[in-house]
């Protein structure tokens, strides 16, 4: 049963190919803001996936996240999602990254629970057009 306040924790460690520089959004070999927003919808993806009934899945839609300082290459990265708000099928989380500098990254991210099968049904007619 999804509740808000479901809360859940990951860490992660910056390999050199989550850098700015190798993921061409920026020059540095520093936490690239694409990777650090894909931990964030991977942390409130696997906060609520055991909640949810079989086949259902969850999909992101709205990510607004500041992303505040750099993490170097073997630096560590506590990702934390908050369930703020359940309205329907629509999930609001607050996330957060940091690392032993204190925070690095912190905003929103949305989710909506779809049905898998149905979804991928959906994307695999445009293959059609």
């Amino acid at each position: 049963m999804l509740e808000i306040g479901m809360n859940h924790k990951t860490l992660r460690t910056v390999l050199p190919q989550y850098t700015a520089a190798s993921m061409k959004s920026g020059l540095l070999e520093v936490l690239a803001t694409p990777i650090m927003i894909a931990w964030m919808e991977e942390c409130c993806m696997e906060c609520v996936q055991s909640q949810l009934d079989e086949g259902f899945g969850t999909v992101g839609t709205l990510v607004n996240v500041t992303h505040e300082a750099p993490t170097p290459v073997n630096g560590e990265v506590t990702i934390s999602c908050f369930l703020r708000q359940v309205d329907g099928r629509r999930l609001v989380f607050a996330v957060e990254a940091s690392d032993k500098g204190g925070i690095i990254g912190r905003g929103s991210h949305e989710r909506f629970i779809v049905n898998g099968r149905k979804f991928q049904e959906k994307c695999d007619k445009k293959k059609e057009i």
